[in-house]
């Protein structure tokens, strides 16, 4: 019984040893617990806020006594458990960690000292009066009169690309004492006042502005922005930080210092009897420039797009886009007896009387009833696949008629600039060569091929040859300078960098996935298969998805350098995010491997994947947070608000939070085990896929463009 009892006091005192309770072990727990609980609670509010509305989450959850002492109680922990650790010896470390106190110390100002409001100009009538949160009339300090307001459009379009307000500010005396410009992106300051273009009244007689009142509040968070930002540089190139130390880690050295170059079916003939333009005459009509989409652009772009929408491919049992744009044109009765309308709901087919995929105008007339009026009268309101096939179809009989009607295809005003030459045939370049299409199903085949040979050599321990290195090394390298002329194409078609929609940001994840598959596939041979597969269903989702492939000029409020860098900055660290999801499944797949048979081989492997992570952890959640940052400066400029809890808002900071944990090793042993480190590597993906396409596709909000 003695010895028992010696013995069960062992094994107590190792436990303890091992797993220590005490109030340091608890206090680095913590801040941990509120951060989780944190990210999980914002996570599920956006659901609340989808439900519910947006009055009710910021009236319950964002503005209450509570949530900001939740917050605070996440900074005054973490910064005990700092200095309990003595960590502020480490200069980068504490530069990081006392920016994120100063963002939230700003934030805090802005919540009690902050307020904003409405301000509702009409010409002629100076007030000094606006309407604060509270629905509450409220003075400013001086008085602000409309002199003028007027939009600006793109060149030949009706597209928007700013609202300009002129306006005069004077003292309570009757001086004047500044006529400032308010527009899109461009805001006015007086006194403590920012004043933001917002709206303007449909006689164009009247503006309306953003009021924002924030003397102390921006400046501290800002100020917090750029602590962040060098705490970041300095962590990175600090000589004796845990980044650099990986760098020089033998394993890592042995796969190449590659952070240094990171960072520096058969068709059918047409019917005979149907009537169609000669193929030399409408080629000839190709080069012409219309105004269409709210932008000048080829005749081609436009017949593509119309043929495209209409019979679900670029071209007709043969006939060229502009054959068929012009012969409807000149022979609309033949042509509106065609079957050309892609109809794919089987329901909707069954309603109308189709045995075939495809409908002509004229089946869907009864004379003069219309046939999917009824059928939309009684579907409408409902989210059913039913009536979403009824408007898709609706859809594509507009515009039809807008091309009989003449009202699609507009000539190029004479006062408008045409296109150059060489924009006018890099537009047809890039009509020709289905660029997405071409890439996402030769990368999937590479990619499974490449995956295949890689798991065999990794099973059977073969090396890989020196030849079969360099044929797929120059497959990666020709299929990433392809989509990279691709996308700059349509960066030089549109003007600017192509980051304004759905389709072009997975576009450009793609091209990160595939630039740094290239960086790191000579030392690391498993990112050519990850680079293949992960590129390659990026594009397919780009592809298959609702997203849309036009070329448009953007909104006026889109129109800034800063989101420019804000999205590219973001989809880099998901693209780093994804290498290091994709690490964690292989390395998973080692470790059960290595339960089975235990190999020296297997466990460097295993390690050298933990240190790639661990290194592109780094660069994915400092990029993450800079992007964040950034967009919180562009936000700040367009409408005055640096931080709204948007749901892309909630869901990026939820990310930030979950990848920042993982740096704290120390703190959180679980992190030095690998099979816990890549199994949360893998959960944490999870928070990224959320953030890019469950708020874009489930909840909404400003950020949403599923339907760009």
């Amino acid at each position: 019984m003695y010895r028992r009892e010696k013995t069960l006091q062992r094994k107590v005192s190792r436990l303890l040893r091992t797993y220590p309770v005490h109030s340091l072990y608890i206090m680095k727990s913590v801040p941990f617990i509120l951060l989780f609980g944190a990210a999980a609670g914002i996570g599920i509010s956006t659901f609340v806020e989808d439900a519910h509305g947006t009055p009710f989450i910021q009236t319950y959850v964002y503005g209450t006594w509570w949530f900001k002492l939740l917050w605070t109680t996440v900074i005054v922990t973490s910064a005990a458990l700092f200095v309990r650790r003595k960590m502020w010896k480490n200069f980068p470390l504490l530069v990081l960690h006392l920016s994120f106190g100063v963002i939230f110390a700003g934030a805090l100002t802005t919540a009690f000292t902050g307020h904003k409001g409405i301000l509702h100009l009409r010409k002629g009538q100076p007030t000094g009066e606006y309407v604060n949160e509270r629905k509450q009339v409220a003075r400013l300090p001086f008085m602000m009169c409309l002199d003028s307001f007027r939009i600006a459009y793109y060149p030949g379009t009706e597209a928007p690309a700013d609202y300009v307000s002129q306006i005069s500010c004077q003292h309570i005396d009757g001086d004047i004492f500044a006529r400032p410009i308010v527009s899109m992106n461009r805001i006015f300051s007086a006194q403590g006042y920012r004043f933001y273009q917002s709206s303007y009244d449909e006689d164009l007689e009247g503006s309306w502005l953003s009021v924002n009142y924030d003397p102390w509040g921006t400046g501290i968070t800002y100020t917090g922005f750029c602590l962040m930002g060098l705490g970041c540089l300095l962590l990175l190139c600090a000589r004796g930080g845990d980044f650099r130390r990986l760098l020089r880690h033998p394993l890592i050295r042995k796969g190449g210092l590659f952070l240094i170059a990171l960072f520096g079916g058969c068709q059918l003939k047409a019917d005979p009897a149907l009537p169609v333009v000669k193929r030399v005459q409408a080629d000839s009509l190709a080069i012409q420039q219309v105004v269409y989409n709210d932008r000048v652009a080829p005749f081609n772009t436009l017949a593509r797009d119309f043929v495209q929408k209409i019979y679900g491919r670029p071209s007709f049992h043969g006939i060229t886009p502009e054959q068929v744009v012009s012969s409807w044109m000149l022979y609309p009765e033949e042509w509106n007896r065609t079957p050309i309308i892609h109809i794919k709901n089987q329901e909707l087919r069954t309603a109308l009387g189709l045995k075939e995929e495809y409908a002509s105008l004229n089946h869907l007339f009864d004379g003069t009833q219309y046939k999917l009026q009824p059928l939309w009268q009684r579907e409408q309101g409902n989210r059913s696949k039913l009536a979403q096939a009824i408007q898709e179809t609706d859809e594509k009989v507009g515009l039809i008629l807008m091309l009989r009607q003449g009202t699609l295809v507009r000539p190029l005003p004479p006062d408008v600039s045409p296109l150059s030459t060489q924009k006018v045939n890099a537009e047809l370049w890039y009509n020709r060569i289905p660029f997405s299409k071409i890439l996402f199903m030769v990368n999937l085949t590479l990619g499974f091929a490449a995956f295949g040979l890689f798991m065999f050599r990794m099973l059977t321990g073969r090396k890989e040859k020196a030849v079969s290195r360099r044929v797929w090394g120059t497959a990666l390298c020709l299929t990433t300078l392809f989509h990279a002329t691709g996308y700059a194409l349509r960066g030089y078609i549109r003007g600017g960098f192509p980051l304004s929609n759905g389709y072009e940001t997975m576009q450009f994840v793609a091209l990160a996935v595939l630039l740094t598959a290239c960086l790191l596939q000579r030392r690391f041979p498993f990112t050519r298969p990850f680079g293949f597969l992960l590129s390659g269903f990026t594009l397919l989702v780009a592809y298959l998805g609702e997203m849309n492939p036009q070329i448009t000029p953007l909104m006026p409020v889109l129109a800034s350098p800063w989101l420019s860098w804000h999205v590219s900055l973001i989809m880099i660290s998901y693209g780093l995010f994804a290498f290091t999801f994709l690490n964690g499944i292989l390395a998973l797949c080692l470790i059960g491997k290595q339960k089975n048979t235990a190999s020296p081989i297997t466990g460097e492997q295993i390690e050298q994947l933990t240190l790639l992570s661990r290194l592109l952890l780094y660069p994915g959640t400092f990029l993450l947070g800079t992007g964040i940052v950034l967009g919180a400066v562009w936000a700040n400029v367009s409408w005055g608000s640096y931080w709204s809890w948007d749901p892309k808002e909630v869901w990026a900071l939820a990310a930030f939070i979950i990848y920042g944990i993982s740096f704290h090793r120390k703190s959180l042993p679980y992190f030095q085990h690998p099979w816990l480190f890549h199994g949360y590597m893998i959960l944490a993906f999870a928070v990224v896929l959320m953030t890019y396409f469950g708020v874009n596709y489930l909840l909404g909000g400003m950020h949403s463009y599923a339907n760009s």
